[in-house]
């Protein structure tokens, strides 16, 4: 027997550090390899993290809650010898261990039945459902994602009678918490809500002070005209919904043109790696999207390789899984250029942070209809700001001005007789 260490590992090819939300395990308890371990958050992804071996949790290291960098030792494990060794499962053998039939036959653990993921109390909270009622078929009795999706899909669940069902529990705050006010010298009254600082939230805070820090920002906003591209996706829309089965949006317009511009001007596709820039060969155009309380930033590959058709479906595909908490690690990575949607919210001008260690990201405002001058008379046009905010570092903004330049040409021709959506 040895004892090894089970260390934060990297979920998402520009995440440093998750959160771990939720343990699975506690000292004691016997795992296989691949088993989940831990539910960890990241700016990007939430995800189980999986045991490295096969043997007995000894000791947890950090605490729900604590914030690790990539590496740093989450917990320790007794490893069993090759002996003693439980056989390692492949993704069928480890779905197979956690099926009912095979639990039943093991004592459940009542602290693991309780232990509710946060996707799991979403769906309960969302549907009514009264946990108390549910036979879980994960570890120890412990109720998963899977379990409710599958009860819902039977339409068999039970909304609380006698018993309520289980509450989200806040997390308590510590001492250093409580006094996080005082010591940063805000002033509280009675009726302030101090809301810790936890998760997703504060993963997401420490980026964007890292990207500001030490990305130096510059900005540049073009307006386009795209009346043409309006009244071309407004003559198809309700045909191709009903051929395609999902939206035509205006954003997947964008994102084509952009990956295009992407394509004759490298640069922009560019990563600061301190004594070089390193110039991405693959377009990957990261995205934002948005469950309910969350943020997302998933990955369309190779963007450039992709009709206008094709963006729409991947764009309506990770929305899909961002609403039901089904983006995976895969999703979320490899993104060499964002472009943000902010003209969903009605935004017309915004100066977006930089999605590190990328060189820019584009801000695709609310499109309006204003009065143009066209040919000395005034003309009712829908008009769009896209906004470029830049690492100074990597680019400049002759460079970007023929980039912003060119995606306004791209927009501006696009219309019924010159443009194919396949």
């Amino acid at each position: 027997m040895a004892i090894e260490k089970i260390t934060m590992p990297q979920l998402g090819e520009s995440v440093t550090e998750g959160t771990i939300s939720a343990w699975l395990v506690k000292p004691g308890d016997q795992v296989n390899k691949y088993d989940p371990i831990a539910e960890v958050m990241t700016d990007k992804v939430n995800a189980e993290v999986p045991s490295s071996f096969s043997g007995t949790i000894k000791n947890l290291i950090a605490n729900e809650g604590d914030t690790l960098e990539v590496g740093d030792v989450m917990c320790e494990i007794e490893a069993a010898s090759a002996k003693d060794a439980a056989p390692v499962a492949t993704n069928e053998k480890q779905e197979d261990a956690h099926a009912p039939n095979q639990d039943a036959a093991k004592p459940e653990d009542p602290s693991m039945k309780k232990r509710y993921s946060p996707a799991v109390l979403k769906i309960a909270q969302e549907n009514d459902i009264d946990l108390n009622q549910i036979q879980g078929t994960g570890k120890g009795g412990r109720i998963t994602r899977k379990d409710l999706e599958k009860l819902l899909a039977s339409g068999e669940a039970k909304t609380p009678q006698s018993t309520a069902a289980q509450p989200i529990k806040q997390p308590s705050p510590s001492k250093d918490k409580k006094a996080s006010a005082a010591s940063a010298n805000v002033p509280t009254a009675a009726g302030d809500v101090e809301i810790p600082v936890t998760g997703v939230r504060k993963v997401i805070a420490q980026n964007m002070v890292r990207s500001k820090m030490e990305i130096p920002h510059a900005w540049m906003t073009v307006e386009v005209d795209v009346t043409d591209l309006v009244a071309y996706r407004d003559k198809l829309k309700l045909e191709f919904k009903q051929k395609e089965g999902f939206n035509l949006t205006y954003f997947s317009f964008f994102v084509k043109a952009v990956a295009q511009a992407l394509k004759k001007y490298p640069q922009l596709n560019s990563m600061w790696a301190g004594d070089k820039i390193i110039q991405k060969k693959d377009i990957n155009i990261s995205i934002a999207v948005a469950n309910e309380d969350q943020l997302f930033v998933p990955v369309i590959k190779n963007a450039d390789d992709k009709s206008t058709k094709g963006i729409a479906k991947e764009i309506n595909e990770l929305a899909v899984k961002a609403r039901s908490n089904k983006l995976t690690t895969e999703d979320m990575q490899g993104g060499t250029f964002t472009v943000n949607n902010t003209g969903s919210f009605g935004s017309i001008h915004s100066m977006g942070v930089i999605n590190y260690p990328q060189a820019a990201i584009l801000q695709i405002e609310s499109i309006v209809k204003r009065p143009v001058i066209i040919n000395g008379m005034f003309a009712a046009r829908d008009m769009v700001n896209l906004s470029l905010s830049l690492d100074h570092r990597i680019l400049d903004g002759l460079v970007c001005g023929r980039f912003l330049a060119h995606v306004k040409e791209i927009l501006e021709n696009i219309n019924e007789d010159n443009t194919s959506m396949y």
